[in-house]
């Protein structure tokens, strides 16, 4: 069970949550990181009073230092206070938050000080899975989900004797907002449009990736290297509700799924207290009189094509992942400045995708590159 916490991302929305999951189980938050948000990193500096405090971007961090300057609260700036956030010895457990690549190399530190990593951050393992367990295995860092999904399939497996009594994993989607429409109703929507999810409250870049279904995508990929599952044995069924989080589908057809209100606070939660289960945290029970039908059906791969590039991208292995991820991310970033639009998303990626080859094995570098690529690759397109 977590003591002692780094948050990687604490002004973002699982960051936030993650601070009242501590507050509320009585565990201590020693460092916590941001991108730019000096404002509310001061805030939650002042209140939870960290050792450490950093913010990635150098001239944020530099207001930050003033502003907290009377706390006793260390404040560092750029990618090296980031590493150091990271692995930082008082810290047991280490949320990986970030959202993007630009976790990647501050999770990597953290695993490398053998610490216990909840991990949220997907585009982690989408890149350089192999690299990442690899490493986990060699300095004793446990890696558990804090993804709904995930973590309801690392709940459902945990009395599992024999993975290969495993016949499929089944991850849930809601669908987002434009579940049901067509290619030339999907011409139209806005930004705006993308960023009202039915069931969940997230950052703009998840929102737009659960729109276009990428981000169920990614988690297929996350799946692969978590379970140590081939592509063939993980299916998505859409589920509107959002209240069974996942399933696991076992070889005599019996099927266990794990069910919950719609809250990030319960996987969080269960991240930093396992293997136990404690009372008395933030998340909302479920209600299962009032929560109405449950339904499923079939995820539209042409439609939503970006879950099907992600498929592609699964089955190719290698650094195809991480073109994959710094593509979307590239595409998402252009489409929420309103350069393009939203079916441009995929066609960006698919580009991408044609365009830089995959690497077999790759080491850290090889990712590195694919990623910047992919990135480059999309910020030309017209």
């Amino acid at each position: 069970m977590s003591k002692n916490i780094t948050i990687l991302g604490s002004t973002g929305s699982i960051g936030r949550q993650s601070l009242e999951v501590i507050a509320a189980c009585g565990m201590e938050a020693v460092a916590l990181t941001a991108n730019s948000n000096v404002a509310l990193l001061e805030e939650q500096a002042r209140r939870f009073r960290p050792r450490l405090a950093v913010l990635a971007d150098e001239r944020a961090a530099a207001d930050l230092r003033v502003r907290l300057a009377d706390t006793g609260v260390r404040v560092l700036g750029g990618m090296d206070g980031l590493l150091e956030a990271a692995a930082l010895p008082a810290a047991d457990t280490v949320i990986a938050s970030m959202v993007g690549m630009v976790g990647l190399r501050p999770t990597l530190a953290a695993i490398r000080e053998g610490k216990r990593i909840a991990l949220a951050n997907k585009e982690t393992l989408v890149c350089a899975g192999t690299l990442v367990l690899e490493e986990a295995r060699d300095y004793g860092a446990q890696i558990l989900p804090v993804d709904s999904e995930h973590s309801a399939l690392f709940q459902c497996l945990e009395g599992n004797r024999d993975r290969g009594e495993v016949k499929r994993l089944i991850l849930t989607c809601s669908g987002g907002p434009f579940y049901g429409k067509g290619r030339e109703e999907l011409r139209q929507v806005t930004r705006e449009d993308a960023l009202r999810h039915p069931n969940w409250s997230m950052g703009a870049k998840i929102t737009v990736d659960s729109a276009t279904l990428m981000n169920k995508g990614l988690e297929v990929i996350e799946a692969m290297h978590l379970y140590q599952m081939p592509v063939e044995k993980i299916s998505v069924v859409i589920h509107r509700e959002s209240i069974i989080h996942s399933l696991v589908e076992y070889c005599d057809n019996a099927v266990l799924a794990q069910l919950g209100a719609p809250d990030m606070r319960l996987p969080i939660q269960y991240a930093l207290t396992w293997p136990r289960r404690v009372p008395g945290g933030p998340a909302r029970e479920l209600d299962l009189w009032h929560c109405g039908p449950l339904t499923f059906g079939t995820p539209d791969l042409d439609t939503f094509r970006c879950l099907a590039l992600a498929l592609e991208a699964a089955r190719t292995g290698g650094t195809a992942g991480a073109v994959l991820n710094g593509a979307n991310e590239a595409a998402v970033e252009r489409f929420l400045r309103g350069e393009i639009g939203f079916l441009d998303i995929p066609e960006q990626v698919a580009r991408a995708m044609d365009r830089v080859k995959a690497v077999q094995d790759p080491t850290l570098q090889d990712v590195l590159e694919a990623d910047r690529a992919a990135r480059a690759c999309v910020r030309s397109a017209p």
